[in-house]
C-alpha cells in the first residue's frame, strides 16, 4: 500500500487522474482569508500549558463548475497553536506567526489550483503542496523546529472547509451528502487503501444529521472544581464551579483534563471531579453519566497510565466505571514511541489517538500499537476527517470527535462532523465556557448548539446546504 504522501505525490505527477470526470466537479475560481481575535473568559491549561485567547483564521471561497455555474462557501477554525505546534523552544507567538504566514502561502496555492474535482480530490491532490510549503515557511522564518504536519493540516482546514461548503450549496444539498458515486469519481480504494475496492464513502457518513447528541462539557486543569477553587470569580453571570455547569448544561457527559507529569494531581483530581459531580447529580436524581480522560500526550509512559488506572479504580471505583474512553496518553509522534504500546490498557476500556491521527498510516499504526479508536477533528481537514472516520469505522474502532474549544462557524463545522459520522455518540462545545463572546449571534441562530441547557445538542439543526454554518 502506498503511503498517503506517496499517493499524493503520484497524483501529482499524473494531473489528468484529477481533471474533471463529472460535469457537478468544480474548481476553485477566487479564494481569501481573515483573521478574529478574542480573549478568553477564563483560561484553560491542556498539555502543560495555559491559553487565554485564539485566533480564528476565517476563508472566503468562489468555486466554479465547467459549465460557468458559481457558489460561495465559508470556512472558518482557530488557529490552535499551542495543540497544533507545541514547542519548548518557540514562543506563543512565534508559532502562531508561522501558521500565518504559512496560510497566506495555502492561500496561494489552494487559488492558483486549476484543476477540476470533487473536493476531496482537491484536498488530497493539495495536501502534498501544503506540507512543501510547512517546510519553506520553516526555512523563510529560520524556526528552531520545523513545523509539524499536524499544524499545517490545522492551518490549511478552513480552505478544505470553505471548499466543501460551496460544493453541497452549489449542489443544493448539505455537503455530508456529497460523498456518494453520483458525486465522486472514485471509490475509497483510491484515498485510503485496497481494502476499501469498490466501497464508496457514503455509507460511512450519514446524509442527515442525529437529531441530538449528549454535550461533553470540559473539565481543564485550572478550572474550578468547587467553589473553595475560584480564587477570583469571572462574575458574568455563567457558571464558575462544575456542580454550576452540570446543573446550567443538565451534563451527563464530562472530559476531565489530565497533567500526565504528577501521577498524584491526576489520581486526586478525578476523584473530586467523582465526588462533586456524584453530590450534584445524586441532588438532581441523575444516576447514570460518564467521563473521557485526556493526557494530550504527557504520560511518559505505559506503566504510568496503568499506575493510574489502577489508583482511580481503587480510591473511587464507582468513577472509573464511568469512564468511556482515555485519549492519546502518550506522545503522539508514534514511530518514536513503539515501546509504548497499549494493549494492557484497551482491555480495560478503549484508547484513543488524537494528536496522532494525520494519515491512513498513523491509525494503522495506532492499531499496531494496541489503540482501539481515534478522535475526529474538523480541524485536520474535512476530507481527511471523513476519510479516517470512514477507516476507523471499517475497522472497528471507537469513534469520538473533538473542538479544539472551535466558537462560531468553526463550531458548527465540527458539530456538523459529530452528526454525520456514525458511532460517534457525543458532541464538544467548548467554546461556550471560554470564549463565548465569539458565539455572539451565533447562539441566537442555533440556541440549540450554543448553549444546550438539557445535556443534548440539538444537532438536527444542522441540515441546511453546505456546512449549514452561512447561507
Amino acid at each position: 500500500m502506498l503511503s498517503r504522501r506517496a499517493f499524493v505525490a503520484s497524483a501529482l505527477a499524473a494531473p489528468a487522474i484529477l481533471r474533471a470526470k463529472k460535469t457537478t466537479d468544480i474548481r476553485i475560481e477566487e479564494i481569501k482569508f481573515g483573521y478574529e481575535d478574542y480573549l478568553y473568559r477564563t483560561p484553560i491549561k491542556f498539555g502543560g500549558t495555559v491559553v487565554d485567547k485564539v485566533t480564528l483564521i476565517n476563508v472566503d471561497v468562489v468555486i466554479k463548475t465547467a459549465s460557468g455555474k458559481t457558489q460561495k462557501g465559508f470556512g472558518s477554525m482557530p488557529l490552535g497553536n499551542v495543540w497544533a505546534f507545541p514547542s519548548k523552544v518557540l514562543k506563543y507567538e512565534e508559532t502562531l506567526n508561522a501558521m500565518k504566514v504559512l496560510a497566506v502561502r495555502i492561500n496561494k496555492i489552494t487559488g492558483a489550483y486549476k484543476e477540476f474535482g470533487h473536493p476531496v480530490d482537491i484536498n488530497v491532490a493539495l495536501e502534498h503542496e501544503y506540507l512543501k510549503a510547512a517546510d519553506a515557511v520553516t526555512r523563510e522564518l529560520k524556526l528552531a523546529q520545523p513545523i509539524p504536519k499536524l499544524c499545517a493540516l490545522v492551518t490549511a482546514s478552513p480552505f478544505d472547509s470553505a471548499i466543501a461548503d460551496a460544493f453541497g450549496k452549489l449542489h443544493g444539498r448539505s455537503s455530508y451528502a456529497t460523498y456518494g458515486a453520483d458525486l465522486m469519481t472514485h471509490d475509497l480504494s483510491h484515498y485510503l487503501s485496497k481494502d476499501f475496492k469498490g466501497e464508496q464513502l457514503q455509507p460511512y457518513v450519514l446524509t442527515k444529521p442525529k437529531p441530538r447528541m449528549p454535550l461533553y462539557h470540559l473539565v481543564g486543569a485550572v478550572d474550578a472544581i468547587t467553589a473553595s477553587d475560584v480564587a477570583k470569580p469571572v462574575g458574568d453571570g455563567l457558571p464558575e464551579t462544575l456542580p454550576e455547569w452540570i446543573v446550567y448544561s443538565g451534563l451527563t457527559n464530562i472530559k476531565i483534563k489530565l497533567n500526565g507529569e504528577d501521577l498524584k494531581w491526576d489520581v486526586d483530581r478525578v476523584v473530586a471531579v467523582e465526588r462533586a459531580a456524584a453530590e450534584t447529580q445524586k441532588k438532581r436524581g441523575v444516576s447514570q453519566w460518564v467521563y473521557s480522560l485526556d493526557f494530550n500526550e504527557k504520560c511518559p509512559n505505559i506503566d504510568y497510565l496503568m499506575a493510574f488506572i489502577r489508583q482511580v479504580k481503587e480510591k473511587v471505583p464507582a468513577g472509573f466505571a464511568r469512564v468511556q474512553y482515555i485519549e492519546q496518553p502518550t506522545k503522539r509522534d508514534l514511530k518514536s514511541d513503539r515501546a509504548n504500546v497499549m494493549h494492557q490498557a484497551s482491555k480495560l476500556l478503549p484508547v484513543v489517538i488524537d494528536e496522532s491521527l494525520t494519515e491512513l498510516d498513523s491509525l494503522l499504526l495506532a492499531r499496531e500499537m494496541g489503540y482501539t479508536g481515534v478522535a475526529l477533528k474538523a480541524c485536520k481537514g474535512q476530507a481527511q476527517a471523513v476519510l479516517m472516520g470512514a477507516a476507523a469505522q471499517k475497522y472497528k474502532m471507537f469513534l469520538c470527535v473533538q473542538d479544539l474549544t472551535c466558537p462560531g462557524a468553526s463550531l458548527i463545522h465540527s458539530a456538523g462532523l459529530a452528526a454525520h459520522v456514525p458511532g460517534v455518540a457525543a458532541i464538544e462545545c467548548n467554546s461556550r465556557q471560554y470564549v463565548p463572546a465569539a458565539n455572539k449571534g451565533w447562539d441566537q441562530r442555533f440556541p440549540g448548539i450554543f448553549n444546550p441547557r438539557d445535556g443534548w445538542v440539538n444537532t438536527g439543526q444542522l441540515d441546511k446546504l453546505g456546512l449549514s454554518a452561512v447561507a
